[in-house]
């Protein structure tokens, strides 16, 4: 049993925690972090978008994993509704807004090994591998008392402990929060036929089916059900779910092949009321949940994290305190506006593919028509969508 007194502790090393951490120590900040080591045996994967690719180069870590990502150069999106009012086929491709790709795939075990990797070498940064048991705030301090006995005390607590999340509890924050009747089917398989780097998105009428690349001749799914289909669906063995997944993508990989490790999860849409409070902040899926769709909910964990790591830096070089109320309050007004705009798209788009309002379903078509039509408006959403320059923090710009 040990006493640590640092500037800033991050609770949870998710990878937005661990981000968080590794800036923060980056930038001569002392730091604990405070969670278990679990085993990276995660199959799922993240699409990381140019912005978090930027931001994981600055700190030391992409080149230790970019062998095991795979770029997305174009995003093609296919209406497969089979409804009356079909949206036209449209593909959006990174060249045309002078990118090599919008951002990389990869498994979420390696990305974590390798912020893992670049967590230990940092001399401004002590793991504790325990979780936290109870946050106490107090007016000057935050106490963190861990699981192995513990103590840590320090300025700001940094939250990143997930949907459950003590910290967020800790700062007396509530949430909001929507479930929707739908569930996420997760799963990497190999085909036979190259993906060219592209990533294919067929819009259902429960949901998006979505193909994003791997290295080689493989690829991820990310399959958005009915939550009453779901279970049945991931009761299927691998031969039969690999039929399934060549059915519905219409054969475009080829022959598939499903590999072991699937995750199926309930979707819902929760955020926390305030991102900062009383010496803490919060990022990650302690600060927001959004379904997997379009990529967002880990690339706004990230920008969470390198928001935090940069305000708390300049204060710190300044010899303010860096869990004071101007800190926090002013890390919430950063973030808000990125996080509601972020979570609004992704539930427009979802409530647009399960409705049946035939207006709702000709504004969705309109829209994608338009940026198919003028290339000016095409090259506009794609810009906005991978790298939102007025929002992004200067790690991710550099």
């Amino acid at each position: 049993m040990q006493n640590f007194n640092v500037e800033c502790a991050v609770i949870g090393a998710g990878p937005a925690g661990l981000t968080a951490a590794i800036a923060l120590a980056s930038a001569g900040v002392e730091t604990a972090l405070a969670a278990r080591c679990t085993p990276a045996d995660d199959y799922r994967t993240s699409a990381l978008l140019h912005g978090s690719i930027r931001a994981l180069v600055a700190l030391g870590v992409w080149e230790r994993c970019r062998s095991h990502a795979a770029p997305l150069r174009s995003i093609r999106i296919i209406d497969d509704t089979g409804r009356l009012l079909r949206a036209p086929e449209i593909e959006f491709l990174a060249s045309d807004i002078g990118f090599e790709a919008f951002g990389h795939n990869i498994e979420n075990r390696f990305l974590l090994d390798a912020l893992r990797a670049r967590a230990r070498e940092l001399t401004s940064l002590t793991w504790i591998e325990h979780d936290a048991e109870t946050i106490e705030i107090e007016d000057d301090d935050v106490s963190v008392r861990l699981t192995g006995g513990s103590l840590v005390t320090c300025r700001l607590a940094v939250g990143a402990d997930g949907r459950r999340s003590l910290c967020r509890a800790a700062a007396g924050v509530e949430t909001r929060r929507r479930e929707y009747t739908q569930t996420a089917l997760t799963l990497n398989f190999r085909h036979s036929r190259p993906h060219q780097d592209r990533s294919t998105e067929f819009h259902t009428e429960h949901g998006p089916f979505t193909l994003v690349p791997l290295p080689g001749e493989r690829s991820s799914l990310v399959f958005v059900v009915d939550a009453g289909a779901a279970p049945a669906l991931a009761a299927l063995s691998a031969a039969q779910m690999s039929q399934e997944i060549e059915r519905r993508s219409h054969s475009i990989l080829g022959k598939i092949e499903v590999e072991p490790g699937r995750g199926i999860f309930p979707l819902a849409v929760e955020t926390a009321r305030q991102f900062g409070a009383r010496r803490v902040v919060l990022v990650g899926e302690a600060a927001h949940v959004v379904p997997p769709i379009g990529a967002q909910g880990l690339n706004l964990g990230l920008r969470d994290a390198a928001t935090a790591g940069e305000l708390v830096a300049s204060a710190y070089r300044k010899g303010e305190d860096i869990g004071a109320g101007a800190l926090t309050e002013h890390y919430d007004r950063i973030r808000r506006a990125d996080i509601a705009s972020r979570t609004l798209a992704v539930d427009v788009l979802n409530r647009s593919l399960l409705s049946d309002f035939l207006p709702l379903q000709a504004l969705r078509g309109l829209g994608l028509f338009l940026m198919k039509r003028f290339p000016s408006l095409r090259q506009a959403a794609m810009r906005g969508g991978i790298m939102p320059m007025a929002l992004l923090p200067r790690l991710m710009r550099a």
